[in-house]
C-alpha cells in the first residue's frame, strides 16, 4: 500500500504527463528525475498559493471567483513557467509567484470570454454567466485582473510592464475577432493574428517569466517567448479542430459550438475561400453561415454541415497548420541547451497537437 506522500506524487507525475506529454522516459536519468521532482514541487507550490490568491472576503465574490477554479483546468501556463525556470535557478519565490499571476490572468480572460461568447458550458459546469448573470461575470473576471496585477506588481516594474503589454494584446486579440476584418485585411492572417493575440501572447508571457524571475540567462527570453506564442495559435488551432468533433463526452461541447454563436474559425475560412472557385464548397458554405447564430437552417442540416466539414479536406489543412506553427516554436528553442527543459518543451508541442479534447 502506498503512502499519502507516494499517492500525492504519482498524481503530481499524472499532472505532467496529462498536462506536457512527460512520459516515464523522462524520468530515466538523475538529472531528469531531478528535473521532474522540481516542476512537481513547483506544481504544488503554485497550487497551494492560488488557494489562498483566489480567496476574497466578500461572499458572493468568493464563491464566483474560485468557481472556475475549482472546475478544474489544464494549469499549462503555471507548468511553463516553472518549466523555463528551470533554465535558471529553479522555482524561486519571484517564479511561483509569476506562474500564479499567470494562471489567475488566465481564469479572469475566461470569465469575459464566456460572456462575449455567450458560453453556456465552461470546464464542464454551466458557465458563470448562465449562473449569476453577464454583470457578475464581467466583475468577476475584474477582481482576477486586479489580484493578478496585484501579484505581479510585487514583482517590479519589469513584470508589470509585460503584464501591461500582455493584457493590451489579449484586449485587442478579443477587440479585433469581435470587430472582424477590414476590407484591406486577408482574412485568414486577420484570424491568425487575433489568436496570437488572444491565446498566444499569455502563454508566451507565462514561459518568459520563469526566464525572467529564475534569472536564467537573457538570451533565452526572446525563444521561449516565441515558442509560447507559436503553440498558443497551435493550441487554438487544434481547438477549432476540436469544435467539429462529434465526440461530446469528451469535449464538452455540441459540435460547431464556436460556429453557431458566429466565430468563423479557420476551417471555415478555409472553405470559404476555396468555395470561390468550388461551387461544392460554396454550397457547403451557405449551408453553415444559415445555422449560425440561429438562422434559418434546420437544427438537423446544421449538424449534418458541420460533419461534412469535419470531413473535408479543410480541416485536415486546419490540423496541418497547427502542426506548422507547433514546429516553428520548437525550432525557435535551437538556442536552448539539450536537456530536459528543452525535451519536455518539444513534447509539449508535440502533444498538444495530437491532443483531442
Amino acid at each position: 500500500m502506498k503512502s499519502p506522500q507516494e499517492v500525492q506524487q504519482l498524481r503530481r507525475r499524472h499532472k505532467l504527463k496529462s498536462t506536457l506529454g512527460l512520459g516515464e522516459t523522462l524520468f530515466a536519468s538523475a538529472e531528469d528525475r531531478r528535473f521532474a521532482v522540481a516542476l512537481e514541487d513547483g506544481l504544488d507550490q503554485v497550487e497551494s498559493g492560488l488557494l489562498t490568491e483566489m480567496a476574497f472576503a466578500d461572499n458572493l465574490a468568493d464563491v464566483t471567483a474560485r468557481y472556475l477554479f475549482d472546475a478544474g483546468g489544464k494549469r499549462i501556463r503555471p507548468t511553463l513557467t516553472l518549466l523555463t525556470a528551470q533554465l535558471g535557478q529553479g522555482n524561486t519565490p519571484d517564479v511561483v509567484v509569476a506562474a500564479q499571476a499567470m494562471e489567475i490572468t488566465h481564469l479572469a480572460s475566461l470569465y469575459h470570454d464566456d460572456v462575449m461568447d455567450d458560453a453556456e458550458v465552461r470546464r464542464g459546469v454551466p458557465s458563470v454567466q448562465s449562473v449569476w448573470g453577464n454583470s457578475v461575470a464581467i466583475l468577476t473576471g475584474d477582481l482576477l485582473f486586479a489580484r493578478a496585477g496585484r501579484l505581479i506588481a510585487s514583482l517590479g516594474e519589469r513584470a508589470v510592464r509585460l503584464q501591461a503589454a500582455t493584457f493590451e494584446r489579449l484586449c485587442l486579440g478579443q477587440l479585433h475577432e469581435t470587430i472582424g476584418p477590414e476590407p484591406e485585411d486577408e482574412p485568414i492572417e486577420h484570424y491568425l493574428q487575433v489568436l496570437a493575440d488572444k491565446t498566444g501572447s499569455l502563454i508566451a508571457a507565462a514561459a518568459e517569466v520563469g526566464v525572467i524571475f529564475s534569472n536564467a540567462p537573457a538570451e533565452y527570453e526572446e525563444p521561449v517567448r516565441q515558442f509560447g506564442e507559436k503553440i498558443g495559435v497551435a493550441f487554438q488551432l487544434i481547438d477549432d479542430v476540436i469544435d467539429l468533433s462529434d465526440e461530446a463526452g469528451k469535449t464538452g461541447k455540441t459540435p460547431g459550438t464556436d460556429l453557431r454563436s458566429g466565430v468563423a474559425t479557420l476551417p471555415l475560412l478555409y472553405l470559404r475561400r476555396q468555395a470561390l472557385d468550388d461551387p461544392e464548397a460554396a454550397a457547403l458554405r451557405d449551408r453553415i453561415d444559415r445555422g449560425v447564430n440561429g438562422g434559418p437552417v434546420a437544427s438537423d442540416e446544421f449538424t449534418d454541415a458541420i460533419a461534412e466539414l469535419r470531413a473535408h479536406p479543410v480541416t485536415r489543412a486546419t490540423l496541418e497548420e497547427a502542426h506548422r506553427w507547433a514546429h516553428n516554436g520548437v525550432s525557435a528553442l535551437s538556442v536552448l541547451p539539450s536537456g530536459p527543459v528543452k525535451r519536455a518543451l518539444t513534447k509539449f508541442a508535440e502533444t498538444l497537437v495530437e491532443r483531442s479534447n
